[in-house]
């Protein structure tokens, strides 16, 4: 099977639900030790990739507005733009984190088990100079984007009402009518994370 066709068979199993057999208590410790070396670093890239865009573009979009405002009232009218948008990633940054942890164990489990067996997991762990390493770190990606698709189909909504809110929270200090909302971003596939430095 092509590891396209895998990546096909995995998303589809996600999306109904469907579970691969459980890993023996050997192979299962291995991969609960891989998921804590990289869960921290999953949630917080995954948890600011997926705010950034949204933001970059309405920030671009406030700076231009912003030329509109009396120059008098512009600086105030920024400060506020900025209290505004450091408030919504104050709110949401830990929100996603939080959703992410959640997903990675059980998206990360059926993934490490399906691609590696126990020995190749007890390499990973040593994480030697091996031909592992670089099919862990492709593996990696896809990961990643598991993950992502899991946890913007139940935060979406969500994000999707708080990014309609800071809209019209920018709008209103811009004295603008507020304008089409930005939306919550689809999962897209992140930066490719470093693969665990098992700890000596």
């Amino acid at each position: 099977m092509t590891s396209r066709k895998l990546g096909l068979a995995l998303a589809l199993a996600l999306a109904t639900g469907t579970a691969l057999a459980d890993p023996s208590p050997a192979k299962k410790a291995l991969i609960d030790r891989i998921i804590a070396l990289q869960q921290q670093g999953i949630s917080e890239g995954m948890a600011g990739s997926i705010i950034q865009g949204p933001l970059q573009q309405l920030t671009q979009a406030g700076r231009a507005a912003l030329q509109q405002v009396p120059t008098e009232k512009r600086e105030a009218t920024a400060k506020a733009m900025d209290v505004e948008l450091k408030k919504f990633i104050e709110e949401n940054v830990p929100y996603l984190k939080d959703k992410i942890s959640k997903a990675v164990p059980s998206t990360s489990s059926a993934l490490l088990d399906e691609r590696f067996s126990e020995d190749e997991l007890k390499q990973v762990l040593a994480w030697a100079e091996s031909p592992v390493s670089q099919k862990f770190g492709l593996v990696t990606v896809e990961l990643q984007k598991a993950v992502a698709q899991k946890v913007m189909t139940e935060a979406g909504p969500t994000l999707d009402g708080r990014f309609k809110t800071l809209n019209a929270n920018v709008a209103k200090a811009l004295g603008l009518p507020a304008a089409g909302a930005a939306s919550a971003p689809k999962a897209a596939a992140p930066a490719p994370a470093s693969a665990p430095t098992p700890k000596k």
